[in-house]
């Protein structure tokens, strides 16, 4: 039977690669598994649970509800112009600089692709009209869209925290140091990789491209209220206990009421984005975590993941490089990292005790391995919209964040581990 398992885990992610639906997907693989187990309505009630996660359902939802109000608002956009503003006036460090400014960005703005538009908008044609090569400009937007790892309301951040029966920004904390590393590293290699292929300067394209977009008059304090929900976290948290401790609904809703008063918007239109947003996060990302949760129901009955914890029983290095390039290489073929990451957390991180490692080290390296493998997708959305911003292929990303990545998640491997 057990067999019959891997076969159906295989086939899973071959259909996540080829594209397909990953709610359907995983939904239906966790049931043939129950099916075959001889116990079909244990997926259904893992289906029942996962709909009402608490803890993830008000995490996920009121974050992405923000980021729909923030676009309402053009506060992003304010973030976005105030950030690049400052950025190129620094010629030397722009490709090292793009890198860190989109991650900063993406940390407010949780979604890839959305950052990547709104970063890319701005800062790609910045980087060709300097002379760097059109590429490297994309390559160094899109190497820094993974911030989310420090957004609470994030898909991986909150799964982890549940399982481990912490608070999500003892998560973020946990693995801070890793991936403020492994950014470096990203950013680092990227500039490295063009002053090498002699792409740092020197590029003459197209004709200085029109300047027809009038000039964008920054207002700071729009600017600032994308960031009031992190700061409110992080001051509230257990680590700084600044002010008395702030969960992640309440801070997500100041947020949006400062926005509204800064901004003198329509309460009525904000509530509208706001709720909008949330449902699209229910059927979007929840979505996605109810599939998985069906899925690693259906590992178990089946008995693969007791298998699968048996053989990384016998050896712990089994078990570092499974969390490490596992998600990682289903990043890179699929273009999500989620799905994989999930399965993987949910299934095998939970027993991470029994390899003699923490729950929040080995969800944390599968987190980050997943959101770096997905940078060398050139079926990523985050990929496909900087390259076209660019006008280059995909693939030309790809190999020019390659170095950065790959070392990147080993350095992470040893640092978390």
């Amino acid at each position: 039977m057990i067999w019959i398992g891997y076969g159906i885990v295989i086939l899973t992610f071959v259909a996540i690669i080829k594209q397909y639906e990953t709610r359907m997907v995983l939904f239906l693989s966790g049931l043939l598994m129950a099916l075959v187990s001889g116990k079909i309505m244990a997926g259904f009630t893992a289906f029942s649970k996962a709909m009402v996660n608490e803890g993830l359902v008000v995490a996920i939802c009121t974050v992405m509800g923000f980021a729909y109000v923030m676009k309402l608002t053009k506060c992003d956009m304010h973030l976005v112009h105030s950030l690049a503003g400052f950025l190129t006036k620094f010629r030397m460090v722009l490709i090292l600089g793009t890198v860190l400014v989109t991650f900063a960005i993406n940390t407010a703005l949780v979604s890839a692709a959305g950052c990547a538009a709104a970063v890319g908008a701005i800062l790609i044609p910045a980087l060709k009209s300097v002379g760097i090569h059109p590429a490297i400009a994309a390559s160094a937007v899109l190497a820094g869209t993974w911030g989310s790892v420090f957004s609470p309301g994030s898909v991986q951040g909150p799964f982890i925290a549940k399982i481990a029966g912490v608070d999500v920004m003892t998560v973020i904390v946990g693995h801070s140091v890793a991936a403020i590393t492994a950014i470096l590293i990203v950013a680092v290699m990227l500039n490295l990789v063009a002053v090498f292929r002699k792409e740092n300067q020197g590029y003459e394209g197209v004709q200085q491209e029109s300047k027809e977009e009038e000039v964008f008059k920054i207002n700071f304090l729009m600017a600032l209220m994308p960031l009031v929900p992190l700061v409110l976290l992080i001051l509230g948290s257990k680590q700084v206990a600044v002010i008395p401790e702030v969960s992640v609904a309440p801070a997500m809703l100041t947020g949006i009421m400062l926005a509204c008063i800064v901004t003198r918007s329509n309460p009525q239109e904000v509530s509208k984005k706001f709720f909008t947003g949330m449902g699209n996060a229910y059927g979007d990302i929840i979505g996605i975590i109810i599939g998985a949760a069906v899925f690693i129901t259906g590992m178990e009955l089946i008995g693969l993941t007791g298998a699968l914890i048996a053989a990384m029983k016998e050896s712990v290095g089994v078990a570092k490089i499974a969390a490490t390039f596992g998600p990682f290489i289903i990043a890179v073929l699929s273009g999500s990292g989620e799905a994989a990451t999930l399965a993987f957390n949910g299934a095998v991180t939970v027993h991470a005790g029994q390899f003699g490692m923490g729950i929040t080290q080995m969800g944390s390296q599968a987190y980050l391995s997943g959101s770096l493998g997905r940078l060398l997708s050139p079926v990523a959305g985050a990929t496909i919209v900087c390259a076209q911003i660019a006008g280059v292929n995909p693939v030309a990303l790809v190999k020019r964040n390659a170095p950065g990545a790959i070392l990147a998640i080993i350095v992470t491997m040893f640092m978390l581990l």
